[in-house]
């Protein structure tokens, strides 16, 4: 487990918002906070990335949307990686952070299935980690054309070619080295 981390991508108050919250809100903070607590009983370092927009933006640095969920805010031990773009890889020091631990595997979980959480997957296979992609831990909001589960579930297996999948379940009770 020493070479795996967990992603949690911008899951911040902002994606929580009562007017237009994010499809399945409680069950996705539930899913996180499981992983979170399996991640620290395996001393597997946890990476919070968090999307950041100019001044006058939902998304401005210091403001409450901005400001990562609390309940599962991190904690003095974790890394807050903040990023511009869907891909949490580009113009951040998020892949030397990676390399300066020797992670290998990634976890990835978080907010927008369709756009961060998929550009990072991509990014992650292109850049040459393993990465297991938490079916249930990701979500999005739905379109004209399709609901969040038919995005959700879409992507689960889209990113198949880039990620192994996995439910929470299959990995806070997984043996180690088994992810």
């Amino acid at each position: 487990m020493n070479n795996t981390a967990l992603l949690i991508i911008d899951v911040q108050q902002g994606m929580f918002a009562e007017e237009n919250p994010v499809y399945n809100g409680t069950q996705l903070l539930a899913n996180i906070q499981q992983l979170i607590a399996y991640a620290r009983s395996q001393h597997i370092p946890i990476y919070y990335i968090q999307h950041t927009e100019p001044t006058g933006r939902e998304f401005e640095k210091g403001s409450p949307a901005w400001m990562i969920h609390p309940p599962i805010a991190p904690t003095e031990a974790d890394i807050v990686i903040e990023k511009t773009t869907p891909d949490s890889f580009h113009q951040t020091d998020l892949h030397q952070q990676l390399q300066k631990r020797n992670i290998e595997h990634l976890l990835l979980i978080g907010i927008q299935s369709d756009v961060c959480v998929d550009t990072t997957c991509r990014r992650a296979f292109s850049l040459g980690y393993k990465s297991t992609l938490v079916t249930d831990a990701h979500s999005t909001w739905g379109s004209s054309e399709l609901t969040a589960q038919q995005i959700i579930d879409h992507h689960n297996q889209v990113l198949r070619w880039f990620a192994n999948t996995k439910e929470t379940k299959d990995i806070v009770f997984l043996t180690e080295g088994s992810i």
